[in-house]
């Protein structure tokens, strides 16, 4: 800063501890505490909700939400609803963990119902169970080796190596109002997530691995993107970027020029996955299913499993 203040007309305001709703601590070992504990408890208030019982997870495990099922809401509750979805979304930055759930419910912003309503609420009741919550970015992660240890180890090493690990997964034909499929993923900067996304696929996939391929695509354009980025900052990553994905078939495809004569009908920029392995700008390799974390953006999860992916991540609070 004081180097930019003889260019630029500003104020060197010290160190930054609030923006737009974000509050940042800083930890004695260096690293960063992100959290939006003052704006969570300004959404629960605003939906009336501040006397309620939490809920432990943000939505039901295996409970889809249906386009046109419920009582249709009044032109005031409507209003209300959207006001609290886009204030949800605003929450996400923060909070991976209610990603896959906001997403949900975003797909009903023109006709809502009451259950869709009731969805939202039961985020709200997740949230405020959580206010305290928020990403803990170290200033010395320790880095990801073996994959089963990703969600698993409490190894608290410290490495002053820079590595990439993305998680991808697909939720096939999981809407039951279109039948396409959820993308979800994840990006770590060492073990800390730096970039995350929960999002309906634009098409129908005829096949799990078409609809785990086309994940793999979106995944790998966002960690490209993020490592010309880091190139640009001059920071050097000392591995290729790591993709990991839990399906065998899409791993395949990836490696494998030869598999590829039985996927034409896939788009052909699906097939960027392919490209990019093959040139070695990023390597794919194979995630049990209980350490993929990507399962947290693809669909609801039981409270066990949805703690222990939230903490995978680093999300939680600053104790």
């Amino acid at each position: 800063m004081p180097s930019l203040l003889p260019s630029y007309r500003g104020w060197d305001l010290g160190r930054l501890h609030h923006f737009l709703g974000l509050e940042v601590q800083y930890l004695p070992d260096g690293g960063l505490f992100l959290t939006q504990q003052q704006y969570a408890k300004d959404i629960v208030h605003r939906a009336g909700l501040d006397q309620c019982h939490v809920s432990p997870t943000p939505c039901q495990s295996g409970v889809k939400l249906l386009k046109d099922s419920g009582r249709v809401l009044s032109d005031s509750e409507i209003s209300h609803f959207r006001s609290l979805v886009g204030c949800l979304q605003y929450l996400t930055f923060t909070r991976p963990d209610i990603a896959y759930s906001v997403n949900s419910v975003c797909q009903f912003m023109q006709h809502p119902t009451d259950q869709h309503l009731s969805a939202v609420h039961r985020i709200l009741k997740y949230v405020k169970g959580t206010f305290d919550c928020g990403l803990t970015f170290g200033r010395s992660s320790p880095p990801l080796g073996n994959t089963a240890a990703v969600a698993l180890s409490s190894d608290s090493s410290c490495s002053k190596s820079v590595s990439l690990h993305a998680f991808c997964d697909a939720d096939w034909a999981g809407d039951p109002n279109d039948r396409k499929s959820t993308t979800g993923f994840v990006i770590l900067l060492n073990q800390s997530p730096v970039s995350w996304c929960s999002k309906k696929q634009s098409s129908i996939s005829r096949s799990s691995t078409e609809a785990e391929y086309r994940a793999m695509a979106d995944t790998t354009s966002e960690v490209q993107w993020i490592t010309h980025l880091l190139r640009d900052l001059q920071v050097s990553l000392q591995h290729i970027p790591t993709l990991h994905c839990d399906n065998v078939s899409a791993i395949s495809l990836a490696s494998n020029l030869v598999h590829h004569s039985k996927m034409k009908h896939i788009e052909v920029d699906v097939h960027f996955t392919r490209e990019k392995v093959k040139e070695g700008s990023i390597v794919v390799q194979f995630v049990s299913t209980r350490a993929q974390l990507a399962d947290l953006f693809t669909k609801g999860l039981c409270s066990p499993q949805h703690g222990l992916l939230c903490r995978s991540l680093m999300l939680g609070d600053q104790h």
